[in-house]
């Protein structure tokens, strides 16, 4: 397992971060095996949120570190101020109340990595610095980050952060992936594009990719002729991920690989720091990404997979 340092932590990050969006109390026997797979294999990062199940998600991981007593041995991300049916919650009393929340729920007095959810483009991005610094400062967070904020809204935030002297965000967590959505996924989501890859390379900014491997686009259970996903219908479907797809298939075969390790090798060999969730529910899938993981991409690789290039150099 390879492992990314993030400014504020004092452990390393591994690249790959147990996604934790089925971990209900109902299931637990099988989130804590996964827990324990995925900890083996080297892994010691773990995303959450707080609604993901109806905040169960982070209550099964609290529990988990507590009877595995290795709470200092794993990296908690964990997400808050998502809208709700009002609209946007990017406010102090938000914050507030779902970082309470989660602590509460993670049985722990600290978070490693504190994300915002969604934005809300009319709260000054400075604003909310000084809010989460708040959070810094008493060591409740060690890391700050965003998920769907679009690159020029952080790189605002953290020019505010300099200028006052703050900590400023350290990650962000937005889509990243070798098929390319047509819409967001749900309302607010952002995707990584051209420009903002361009902006995160030129600041080495670690980028934490949800839906790493497009939510089972690269598998061989889906055809343009297969459209039972209405979802993964309008998000991916579109001729160039077609061509994509195929590509990955070929350079799969000469390097012995599936094509979906070669998409989640696609995310994971960026010009600049990156790590995927990945959902792995099972040996068999927790073993295909540590593989993928594994493989390695040339620069010239990685343009001729995203059809930016016609050659492979």
């Amino acid at each position: 397992m390879e492992y990314i340092s993030v400014q504020g932590l004092d452990k390393k990050v591994s690249r790959l971060m147990k996604g934790s969006d089925y971990f209900y109390h109902e299931n637990y026997e099988k989130a804590a095996a996964n827990m324990d797979a995925f900890f083996a294999a080297g892994g010691n990062s773990v995303d959450s949120a707080h609604i993901y199940c109806g905040g169960q998600s982070e209550e099964v991981i609290g529990r988990y570190l507590k009877e595995r007593n290795n709470r200092d041995e794993w990296v908690i991300l964990t997400k808050g101020a998502h809208h709700d049916q009002h609209g946007p919650r990017v406010s102090r009393e938000a914050i507030k109340h779902d970082i309470t929340a989660s602590l509460s729920r993670l049985q722990t007095d600290y978070i490693d990595m504190y994300a915002l959810h969604r934005d809300d483009p009319n709260v000054p991005a400075g604003e909310v610095i000084e809010i989460l610094n708040e959070y810094v400062k008493n060591g409740t967070v060690r890391a700050i980050g965003v998920s769907n904020w679009t690159w020029e809204r952080i790189r605002d935030a953290n020019a505010y952060a300099a200028e006052k002297g703050l900590t400023g965000f350290s990650f962000s967590s937005p889509n990243l992936s070798l098929a390319k959505a047509n819409e967001p996924f749900w309302p607010g989501c952002v995707s990584a594009d051209e420009e903002t890859c361009q902006w995160h390379e030129a600041e080495q900014f670690p980028l934490f990719s949800w839906s790493s491997q497009a939510r089972g686009f690269f598998t061989g259970r889906f055809t343009p002729e297969n459209r039972d996903n209405a979802d993964l219908v309008r998000v991916f479907y579109s001729d160039a991920n077609w061509e994509r797809l195929e590509r990955a298939k070929r350079l799969a075969a000469e390097k012995n690989a599936t094509p979906i390790q070669i998409a989640l090798a696609y995310v994971l060999n960026q010009p600049f720091p990156t790590c995927a969730l990945i959902g792995a529910q099972s040996e068999e899938e927790l073993r295909s990404c540590d593989e993928g993981s594994r493989i390695k991409l040339t620069r010239e690789e990685l343009a001729w997979l995203d059809l930016s290039s016609d050659e492979r150099g």
